[in-house]
């Protein structure tokens, strides 16, 4: 899957801030190696959850084959994320949420509830199905995984790798300063 920055207006800062989304789901082939497009969270979700035991083949999607073109090329026009195989099925009536943080260090995964609310833990999870008798023992805290898919770092755009690796070495040449001043 991709992330995509997508603006939004912050009442507490006069900059926009940035929440991600994800803008395209898809399955790698494992066949052909192809990436076709999935036409939902939820039907990404299904084939993440038995990827191991129902590998995805082209050939799942209504008259697709491997000897068509890919629908998406993995490359570093948009940034990827890849998701570790088998994790459960969101629950029916929950979202499960990906955000992006601004730096691209790492994605930020949260539920949210029928009822609006967002769950960061299994232990938040526990706490609303607690609160909520209509959900408790129809849902449980272990059908939510919290795992953060992986940034693949060849598809951050180079600007931000720039900024990092620029911000790294001024760390690190502060750090050195500092040490030399501290021995003298």
């Amino acid at each position: 899957m991709d992330v995509q920055d997508t603006p939004k207006t912050s009442s507490k800062r006069s900059r926009p801030a940035f929440q991600s989304s994800v803008s395209v789901y898809a399955a790698q082939c494992d066949n052909c190696r192809k990436w076709r497009v999935v036409s939902s969270q939820e039907e990404f979700e299904e084939i993440r959850s038995k990827i191991e035991e129902e590998p995805f083949i082209c050939s799942r999607k209504p008259q697709v084959t491997c000897d068509d073109p890919a629908d998406i090329e993995y490359d570093a026009t948009r940034t990827w994320v890849i998701d570790k195989p088998n994790l459960p099925k969101t629950p029916t009536g929950f979202r499960r949420s990906l955000v992006l943080r601004r730096d691209y260090s790492k994605i930020d995964v949260y539920y949210i509830t029928p009822l609006g609310k967002k769950v960061r833990t299994k232990n938040e999870v526990a706490a609303f199905l607690k609160a909520n008798p209509a959900y408790e023992g129809t849902v449980s805290p272990e059908e939510f995984s919290f795992t953060v898919p992986k940034i693949m770092e060849d598809t951050i755009p180079d600007d931000i790798l720039l900024k990092k690796s620029s911000e790294s070495g001024s760390n690190k040449k502060k750090l050195k300063t500092m040490r030399t001043e501290g021995q003298e």
